[in-house]
């Protein structure tokens, strides 16, 4: 240890290479000159003998300053450090773009539409120059707005895209581009739109049936209205070999949660609604044809390709062609209807099951309160006012039984004869602690 005068220390030390070296210390209390020179010589041990550091001499060492870990790595004593790289200024647009890209495999249909329609609205408002860092909660907040005043969609579909860009900007602050989410907390509030929701009852569908150019689309609308599957994408991926009409069921692949462990395919009842239309189509296959509707499926499609298939035009044309005005989402309020409809007669966890969804979901934006519900509670009002009265007078008969228990009993003159009990006082006083000839738990006679 050397003094340099004025609190200044200096180590002296014999190097891993034979030579004396060094290391100044500046002003430094003696105490902490010390243990830093029992911290230089454990090093020159380790490395004389070839060994890693011991856990305590590698978390002073990661502790240092950079000047003194400077000195230190100039006497080849610790690994030199690097410096911190600086991000790179990415834009919003190159982000997004190579985000969608690195969801191609698991992102299907009208998802990867939705994740289109959100990327363009961001694009659209920040422009491609602003760059991720550059995004303020600020501007989030702005985005929210311009996509109810500009864009004017609905409170519902707000709250989705806003969702939305709140998963893309995580996956960066993820990846270390930037430290914070701008759109955390922003455009919060729930994703169900009510006002969207129609009930499409089985006389109005029988008239869409009816004005279907073929028996294909008939079939279309009947395992959308009568089975609850999905459009597009379940009807054009089902197969023969998937329809079992003797055992009146048939296997459902759904693209939407098939990322969903156990969620790839389901079995779905072949309800005697459905089963006229499949026979019919069945009928009219031709020899070995793979899927049911072969001509609703894009030309020159891959076997399991369902995309870009446009059936919302033509559906629309067949429900005017019935005499009918088009209801919003036309193939999602079938599925919402049937949903409901099922849900009158099997307990919910069965029919969500058959329609690939969860209670919660149902619940949120499938289940539809209808007006026979309020016609059959008024309807229904006597015997749901007998039901009532009748748990009533179980529980008031209830009550008056424990009060009677909660009564001390008395014993009349007229049960003791000679000093004999009746057989039917035996049986009180046997069964009830409280008989006035039961004193503490024990028969008196």
């Amino acid at each position: 240890m050397l003094n340099r005068g004025d609190g200044r220390r200096a180590i002296q030390f014999e190097n891993i290479d034979g030579k004396r070296k060094t290391l100044g210390l500046g002003k430094c209390p003696t105490k902490s000159a010390d243990a830093i020179k029992t911290k230089v010589e454990a090093i020159l041990a380790c490395k004389l003998a070839q060994t890693s550091f011991d856990s305590e001499t590698a978390r002073w060492v990661a502790s240092l300053a950079n000047s003194l870990h400077d000195r230190l790595a100039e006497f080849g004593l610790v690994e030199s450090r690097q410096p911190t790289a600086k991000p790179v200024a990415v834009t919003l647009v190159v982000f997004l773009n190579d985000y969608l890209e690195r969801r191609n495999e698991d992102v299907k249909g009208g998802t990867s539409v939705f994740y289109g329609h959100t990327v363009r609205n961001l694009t659209t408002f920040f422009g491609e120059a602003k760059t991720l860092a550059e995004v303020t909660p600020g501007d989030a907040d702005d985005f929210r707005r311009h996509l109810q005043k500009t864009e004017k969609l609905s409170a519902a579909t707000v709250v989705r895209r806003c969702a939305l860009a709140r998963t893309f900007i995580k996956d960066a602050v993820r990846r270390k581009l930037i430290d914070s989410n701008p759109f955390d907390g922003v455009g919060k509030g729930s994703t169900a739109n009510p006002d969207r929701q129609r009930f499409i009852d089985q006389a109005t569908i029988a008239k869409v049936i009816d004005a279907c150019p073929n028996a294909e689309w008939r079939l279309l609308v009947a395992l959308s209205r009568f089975a609850g599957l999905r459009v597009p994408s379940e009807p054009l991926l089902l197969r023969w070999q998937d329809i079992d009409l003797p055992a009146g069921r048939m296997l459902v692949h759904s693209p939407k949660t098939e990322h969903h462990a156990g969620k790839a395919t389901r079995m779905v009842p072949i309800f005697p609604e459905l089963r006229p239309y499949l026979e019919d189509a069945h009928e009219l296959a031709a020899v070995g044809a793979e899927f049911v509707l072969p001509s609703l499926r894009k030309p020159g499609a891959a076997t399991g390709d369902w995309r870009s298939v446009n059936l919302g035009t033509m559906f629309g044309k067949i429900i005017k062609r019935a005499g009918l005005v088009a209801w919003p989402r036309a193939w999602h309020n079938l599925r919402s209807s049937r949903q409901t409809e099922l849900t009158e007669t099997f307990p919910s966890h069965v029919v969500t099951a058959w329609l690939g969804n969860s209670e919660r979901i149902a619940e949120k934006h499938y289940l539809q309160v209808l007006d026979s519900h309020f016609d059959r509670a008024v309807q229904d009002g006597s015997s749901l006012k007998a039901a009532q009265y009748t748990s009533e007078s179980l529980g008031n008969a209830s009550q008056r039984s424990e009060a009677e228990n909660e009564k001390p009993l008395v014993l009349q003159e007229n049960t003791v004869k000679q000093g004999v009990l009746e057989s039917e006082d035996w049986a009180m006083r046997d069964s009830n602690p409280r008989h006035p000839l039961c004193k503490n738990g024990a028969l008196t006679s």
